[in-house]
C-alpha cells in the first residue's frame, strides 16, 4: 500500500470542469482522471457550479477519484471565463494552503488571467509549489473576437508565459512560438500532445439509430465528405463551402455543428447562395458520441480548416477514424498529420481541384493515406500515452 501514498498534489483550473460535457480542455481533464494509473497523486479539480448537477449542489465532491470543487461565478458575457479562473485559482491555493500539501503543482489551462498571474505565481511560489500553464492555441488571432479582446488575450499570453515555472505546449508548433515570441522570458517548455480515442464504433450498419440518422439527413454511407466543428470564419467555412460548390462531385458536403442564430451562417448563405447548391447539408450537431464515431468512419474524406493551432482535437479524431483527410496547410497541422493527409490552401481553385482529384484515387492509394494517419495516432496521441506523459511530468 506504501506506493499509493500520495505524494503529488496537482489542482487543474481552467477547464469548466468533469464530469465533461463537451470541449477540449474538459474532455483531457475527464481522460487524464478516469485514465490514472499512478495513485500517488491526487487531483484537485475546478468546476463551473453550472457544468453539472453535482457542481450545482455541491461545494465539494469526488469524481474519478479527484477532488472536484464547485465555482460559482455571476453571468457577466465574455468576462466571465476571467472570474471564472480568478476565483478558481484563489480558491485551489487557499484549499492548498489548509490541506498543508507539499510541493503542490496548480496547471492552469489556456491564458485568460495574465494580469493577475504575477501575484498569482508569488503566492504558490509561497506555498513552496509550481505555476505550470498549457497556453492553448492562437486565442488572440481568432477572428471571432473583437479588436480589443485580442489586444487583451495577446497582453494575457505574454504575462501568463512570464509568470509560469513551465510551459506544456500541446503541439511542437506552439512550443517554438513560445521559445521564439517570449525568448526574454527564457521560459521553461515541454511538448505534450493532446489524445484521441482508438475505439471504433460499436454501432453498425444495421443498428436503428444509424439508419434513422441516414435516411432523415438523406445521406448514404462513403459518398459524403464531412467537417464537424464550431461554425466560425477562421475555421475557414467560406473556403470549404465555395471550392466545394465548384468541384464537379457527386457526393454530398456534410456540415455536422450548430448554426442556429449564427449570423456568420446567415452572412455566407447571402454571399455564396450555399442553399441553392442540393449537396450541401446542414445537419446540426450531434451529442452521441457512437453515433457520431460512425458517421466520422463512413466518411469519405474529412475537411479540417481549423488554422488557428495548437492539437485540435477533432482533427485526431479525423485522423483516427476517417479514411482521408484534407486539411489546410498549416504548420500546426502538418506537426501532427505529417504524411498522412492530404493538403490545401486557400487559393482559388486549389481545394476544388483536390476534391475532383480524389474522384480519381483508387482504393490503395486511399488505403495507403488511412494507414499513415493511423500510425500517427496511435504513435504519437492515444490517451494512455499522454496520461503516462503527465504523470512523469508530475511526479519528477
Amino acid at each position: 500500500m506504501a506506493d499509493n501514498k500520495i505524494i503529488q498534489h496537482v489542482y487543474i483550473v481552467g477547464s469548466k470542469g468533469i464530469p465533461a460535457n463537451y470541449g477540449g480542455f474538459e474532455t483531457f481533464v475527464e481522460k487524464l482522471t478516469a485514465g490514472q494509473e499512478n495513485r500517488q497523486i491526487k487531483y484537485h479539480v475546478a468546476s463551473r457550479f453550472d457544468n453539472s448537477e453535482q457542481a450545482g449542489k455541491k461545494q465539494r465532491f469526488e469524481y474519478n477519484g479527484a477532488d472536484v470543487f464547485s465555482i460559482d461565478v455571476p453571468n457577466i458575457g465574455s468576462a466571465q471565463a476571467i472570474v471564472y479562473d480568478y476565483k478558481a485559482l484563489k480558491e485551489a491555493i487557499r484549499i492548498s494552503k489548509q490541506n498543508q500539501d507539499k510541493h503542490p503543482i496548480f496547471y492552469v489551462l489556456a491564458n485568460r488571467i495574465g494580469p493577475f498571474a504575477k501575484h498569482f505565481a508569488k503566492e504558490i511560489h509561497a506555498l513552496g509549489g509550481r505555476f505550470y500553464l498549457n497556453p492553448d492555441g492562437h486565442e488572440w488571432a481568432r477572428a471571432k473576437w473583437p479588436k480589443p479582446v485580442r489586444k487583451y488575450w495577446k497582453y494575457s499570453e505574454k504575462k501568463m508565459v512570464a509568470a509560469a515555472d513551465l510551459i506544456i505546449a500541446d503541439n511542437p508548433e506552439i512550443e517554438k512560438y513560445i521559445k521564439k515570441e517570449y525568448s526574454s522570458f527564457h521560459p521553461q517548455t515541454t511538448y505534450i500532445a493532446y489524445g484521441t480515442d482508438v475505439q471504433r464504433s460499436k454501432l453498425t450498419m444495421k443498428d436503428q439509430k444509424v439508419r434513422d440518422w441516414f435516411k432523415q439527413k438523406r445521406i448514404t454511407e462513403n459518398n459524403y465528405f464531412l467537417v464537424v466543428g464550431r461554425f466560425v470564419p477562421e475555421n475557414n467555412y467560406e473556403t470549404m463551402i465555395r471550392e466545394f460548390m465548384t468541384s464537379r462531385t457527386k457526393k454530398d458536403f456534410v456540415l455536422v455543428t450548430n448554426v442556429e442564430k449564427n449570423r456568420f451562417y446567415e452572412r455566407l448563405k447571402q454571399r455564396t447562395h450555399f442553399d441553392q447548391d442540393p449537396r450541401i447539408k446542414f445537419v446540426g450537431t450531434v451529442y452521441d458520441q457512437e453515433l457520431l464515431k460512425y458517421i466520422r468512419e463512413n466518411a469519405f474524406a474529412y475537411f479540417h480548416g481549423h488554422e488557428v493551432g495548437g492539437t485540435n482535437p477533432s482533427l485526431l479524431e479525423a485522423l483516427s477514424m476517417t479514411r482521408l483527410n484534407m486539411l489546410i496547410d498549416v504548420p500546426f497541422n502538418r506537426a501532427v498529420a505529417k504524411e498522412g493527409a492530404m493538403y490545401w490552401n486557400k487559393a482559388i481553385g486549389n481545394l476544388t481541384a483536390q476534391i475532383n482529384q480524389t474522384e480519381t484515387y483508387d482504393k490503395k492509394r486511399i488505403i495507403d493515406y488511412t494507414q499513415a494517419a493511423r500510425k500517427r495516432v496511435t504513435d504519437e496521441f492515444t490517451w494512455e500515452s499522454i496520461i503516462a506523459k503527465y504523470e512523469e511530468l508530475f511526479v519528477s
